[in-house]
């Protein structure tokens, strides 16, 4: 049977916590807006498309695109210096290797996604790596997911995985129909996690363990 692994990035295989929450700031400050909130109130929505992040932060919906540019001219210059990658993360990849195939579904933008990568030295492990401007529907529609399966030309047996840390990847996961394993070195919080997948590991590396286990034991949907 072929194993079919899928990564969420932010909060999964990276922490780019402070990239994230350091242009926002510099977002608000640029377009003269009066940010009532603080840098939890930021971190609690990663996960979600810019725009959404912008309104649930205050900011009116005409405007939000205008935030959301303002925020990638400045992502784009520092995405790279201010981003970390987690504990286990290649580990997790070099381990996956070995018995899957690979790619990124996540809501960041692609195009600075894949410099991410390079930078770090691991997309070389990936297929696909599906952006939020791959889609018109991020997550939690499946659409992220369905995408990137279709580009991969799976076979008829595949057994299929998505490792993330939001209830946003678990949802978009059951939503399409596939497997999936919730980490708990990211966003999200255990107790809703629980709520929506049996398959919960500390990180990715574990989480990379849990699967090839329970794949040897040909579970799958």
């Amino acid at each position: 049977m072929e194993n079919i692994i899928l990564f969420d990035l932010d909060g999964t295989l990276i922490d780019s916590t402070d990239a994230i929450v350091s242009t926002f700031h510099h977002s608000f400050e640029k377009m003269n807006f009066d940010f009532q909130g603080d840098d939890e109130d930021i971190k609690s929505l990663i996960g979600y498309p810019l725009e959404i992040m912008f309104m649930e932060l205050g900011v009116e919906q005409e405007l939000a695109w205008d935030f959301v540019d303002t925020y990638k001219q400045r992502y784009k210059t520092i995405s790279t210096t201010k981003t970390l990658l987690l504990e286990n993360a290649i580990e997790s990849l070099e381990a996956a290797s070995k018995f899957a195939r690979l790619s990124i579904v996540t809501t960041k933008t692609g195009k600075y996604t894949i410099p991410i990568l390079e930078h770090f030295g691991i997309l070389k492990y990936f297929e696909i790596v599906t952006g939020r401007e791959h889609v018109e529907n991020p997550k939690p529609h499946p659409e992220p997911i369905l995408n990137t399966l279709e580009q991969m030309n799976l076979s008829k047996t595949s057994n299929i995985w998505m490792i993330g840390d939001t209830h946003l990847d678990i949802l978009c996961a059951n939503s399409a129909g596939v497997n999936s394993v919730a980490v708990l070195c990211g966003y999200g919080k255990e107790e809703e996690l629980k709520e929506l997948t049996s398959f919960i590991s500390k990180n990715s590396l574990e989480a990379v363990k849990l699967i090839e286990k329970v794949s040897a034991n040909n579970f799958h949907i």
